[in-house]
């Protein structure tokens, strides 16, 4: 029988609102747990899913936070206005006709085994992380500024760990939802969190394993904001072979940490268990008992650990990558989904003060030749050339993306800038299901306005389901009960191979 997942609703009379949803027949367009077991078995031998459905045993996915300019990274349009066009030239790429960035010569030689989407368009021109990472339909000002704004739809990874954990006895050594490299918008100053990479809905225990990292950063810049100045070195601009990622203290064992210490833990632990029974069937009892068998699957293995040590790696594989926290975190990725988790996320983030990473509203030039585009060239190369060469690139999906693009004309702010602009920008497949070596979709000869094939970032969303064997019109039940498809998209059809 299909269901509607999600907690249930008591009604009056001992009947759960999920019960009379199903009764009613609204279950029908749902998956129950017990078909969950084997979710992606028994959607793939289903035709109506298509050849591609389920190619992606996982997913990296790369969110660029502020946004890159559409017109210098994949869509050049060299014949625009000099106001429009810019100061940087297009170079060929291996993709015949399709230019990019003078800035990204290593980029340019991976273009053959990349889908460009040149027409991901909406009409929310802010930084609404939460609008192209989850379902919600909608966004504003004061959910972009509230990371738990009730009205928010869980993230990508979170629906995925999810899903998977339907019908899992145990919590899995390697989490499904992973994020790098370190939690959002927490190493920065002058504005508030940003929404986003949270499970909502879904409770927090959904949220992403966040990490940390450590290491010495090597260059820098003059950063600004408002009456704010930053002065330290940026590692998304440089990091030494000391760099490292690792787990917040709380979900990290000392290393003199036993079996016999551990065991005594587990036996506390039961007794703790025993205590709170009564809260058993609450929400809190289900988010405290899921983050204590995390918290030891992750103990008493040192799977994770281990995926984590970029150290582990031959240097030429880490130079591979560039020395960059955006590079090496793109390392520590690939060792993700090697271990086993389903969504490993990279977030070029800001750092230091508010309104930098790829949010170019001033200094759009110096910022984009000397911090932005060296690291995402030689990260992004990176990683599809050693996916490519370790025979994972067939089976991982990797996306590249971000909440929107930037204007076509320039502003008059001191370095050029770049402002906010949703209504085209360029996103980047590949791998998994993906075809190789083609554009979807087309821009303006300005890079204005979609001239083909509109793309909204939900049907992004609805092809990273279903390429990972989820179908993206799944329902789940939201606070209310109220059943919720996990997005309202289509699978870009003409990116699948």
């Amino acid at each position: 029988m299909l269901r509607i997942l999600g907690s249930s609703k008591q009604l009056c009379g001992g009947v759960t609102r999920r019960e009379m949803l199903r009764v009613g027949g609204l279950g029908l367009a749902g998956i129950g747990l017990a078909d969950l077991l084997n979710l992606r078995e028994l959607s793939a031998s289903s035709s109506q899913h298509g050849s591609s459905f389920g190619k992606a045993k996982s997913v990296i996915l790369i969110h660029l936070y502020g946004a890159p300019s559409q017109l210098e990274w994949a869509d050049m349009k060299p014949d625009a206005p000099v106001e429009i066009r810019g100061e940087l030239n297009g170079i060929a790429s291996t993709l015949p006709g399709c230019d990019v960035c003078e800035l990204l010569p290593n980029h340019a030689k991976v273009m053959d085994r990349v889908t460009v989407l040149r027409s991901l368009t909406h009409p929310h021109p802010i930084h609404g992380v939460a609008y192209a990472l989850t379902g919600t339909p909608a966004i504003d000002v004061a959910m972009e500024l509230s990371p738990r704004d009730s009205r928010h739809w869980p993230f990508f990874g979170s629906v995925v760990e999810y899903v998977e954990s339907q019908g899992r006895e145990q919590a899995s050594a390697i989490p499904n939802n992973i994020a790098l490299p370190f939690q959002f918008s927490s190493h920065r100053e002058g504005e508030v969190p940003r929404a986003g990479p949270y499970a909502a809905f879904l409770g927090a225990e959904f949220d992403p394993l966040w990490t940390d990292f450590a290491g010495t950063a090597t260059k820098g810049h003059e950063k600004t904001l408002r009456d704010m100045v930053y002065t330290d070195n940026d590692p998304y601009m440089g990091v030494a072979d000391d760099c490292r990622f690792f787990l917040p203290a709380a979900t990290r064992s000392d290393k003199d940490v036993t079996l016999d210490r551990l065991n005594r833990r587990k036996s506390l632990l039961t007794q703790l268990n025993d205590a709170i029974a009564p809260l058993a069937d609450s929400r809190a009892g289900h988010e405290l008992t899921r983050h204590q068998q995390s918290a030891l699957a992750i103990l008493e293995s040192d799977q994770l650990a281990k995926a984590l040590d970029i150290r582990r790696e031959p240097q030429q594989t880490r130079e591979l990558y560039g020395a960059t926290l955006f590079g090496q975190a793109c390392l520590a990725a690939r060792r993700l989904t090697e271990a086993g988790t389903r969504v490993a996320t990279v977030f070029w983030d800001e750092y230091g003060l508010a309104g930098t990473g790829w949010d170019t509203h001033w200094n759009h030039y110096p910022r984009m030749k000397n911090e932005l585009c060296p690291g995402f060239d030689m990260g992004w190369y990176g990683l599809i050339t050693d996916l490519d060469q370790r025979g994972l690139l067939d089976e991982t999906l990797v996306v590249c993306t971000s909440e929107h693009g930037r204007t076509p004309k320039l502003n008059s702010q001191k370095g050029g800038g770049r402002d906010h602009w949703s209504r085209v920008y360029t996103s980047l497949i590949a791998g998994a299901g993906v075809k190789r070596g083609h554009v979807v979709g087309a821009s303006d000869q300005h890079g204005s306005d979609v001239a083909d094939r509109p793309i909204s970032p939900k049907d992004l969303l609805a092809t990273m389901y279903h390429l990972l064997g989820i179908d993206p019109h799944l329902l789940i039940a939201d606070r209310t009960g109220r059943p919720l498809p996990l997005v309202d998209g289509e699978i870009i059809s003409e990116a699948l191979a």
